[in-house]
């Protein structure tokens, strides 16, 4: 397989390094992409050196297998074309397309099918919290279908970026020292903080965060459930967390649920209250399964159920996911 990054330099170009190592991941030529002002950085994979070349509108991409992207939905949406235009297919970590009806939105625990139809041989990542939570709503779906979501998320700095986990350890230096908090990333101070809000407001009030985990979440399930969210900024460095509440046609127990996600792929199952065994991001960062504990019946919904969910954004929230996209795709004989 011949293999491209682009955004290599980032948090998640640099998970994809990291990722793609670990799993063995069968490259012949591993090329990475970046801005200018990445361009000749030097990484090292597998013991080779490989430096950076600045993505242009060129032929680059000639023989290329599968390309990684997590650039931005901008260079995502201007590049598209010079990606796939000899046949590599565009794994792409941004908004970009994930709404666009010849794109293919896809989670490998819940419908890695949809891979397979790409007109435009792009496929899209899915929002991190999206990805998450879909990965513990297929067990439940499973047993019976979910009509509704509630889900209030708390999000690590690792969402926003490199520079946005490097302003939270910065924060977290300059109030301890007494001086002035530095912030440039969030719309307030992190540390020592929580902010509900993450990314910007619409119309409705609803985040673009909040709006794509209703959109994404009944585009990937092939659904009709509504899905109500409040995205919340906390200051941890990485792992999201997720409150989850579903409401499902017929009632599931606390029961049927432990077994379902212990059963199912890509969940760990980390729950036993009296011994104060839950899930925190702190534990969950950089593996690579979503930990689901907080089991329980929900006590205002007789067809409710609740439960608590963590997840490494990095990881499984982004370049983990792509990776399992096009391991997918090799498995069925669909690439390369």
């Amino acid at each position: 397989m011949n293999v491209a990054i682009v955004g290599a330099s980032g948090a998640v170009g640099q998970e994809f390094l990291r990722i793609l190592a670990e799993r063995n991941f069968p490259i012949d030529e591993l090329k990475l992409f970046g801005s200018s002002r990445s361009a000749g950085k030097k990484y090292v994979f597998k013991g080779k050196e490989i430096t950076v070349q600045e993505l242009a509108h060129n032929d680059d991409f000639k023989g290329i297998d599968v390309a990684f992207t997590s650039a931005g939905a901008g260079i995502s949406k201007e590049f598209e074309k010079d990606i796939t235009r000899f046949g590599a297919v565009m794994i792409d970590n941004s908004s970009a397309f994930r709404m666009d009806e010849d794109v293919p939105l896809v989670v490998p625990e819940c419908n890695p099918e949809d891979a397979l139809d790409r007109p435009r041989n792009v496929i899209a990542n899915p929002n991190c919290t999206t990805i998450i939570m879909v990965v513990a709503l297929k067990a439940i779906e499973d047993i019976s279908h979910i009509k509704r979501i509630h889900v209030s998320t708390y999000q690590a700095a690792s969402g926003a970026g490199a520079v946005a986990m490097d302003e939270l350890y910065e924060q977290y230096r300059q109030a301890l020292a007494g001086e002035p908090v530095t912030v440039k990333k969030f719309p307030h101070q992190l540390a020592f903080n929580m902010i509900p809000q993450v990314d910007v407001f619409l119309d409705n009030d609803y985040t673009k965060e909040e709006m794509k985990m209703y959109n994404e979440t009944r585009k990937i399930m092939h659904s009709d459930v509504q899905t109500s969210a409040t995205c919340v900024r906390v200051p941890s460095l990485r792992s999201h967390s997720e409150s989850v509440w579903v409401e499902t046609e017929a009632p599931v127990s606390p029961e049927q649920a432990r077994a379902a996600f212990e059963q199912a792929e890509g969940l760990q199952v980390c729950d036993d209250p009296k011994s104060l065994q839950y899930p925190m991001p702190l534990f969950t960062s950089d593996k690579d399964d979503v930990y689901v504990g907080r089991i329980r019946k929900d006590l205002a919904n007789p067809n409710g159920l609740t439960f608590w969910l963590t997840g490494d954004q990095i990881r499984k929230g982004a370049a983990l996911n792509a990776v399992q996209i096009a391991e997918y795709l090799m498995k069925v004989g669909n690439i390369g």
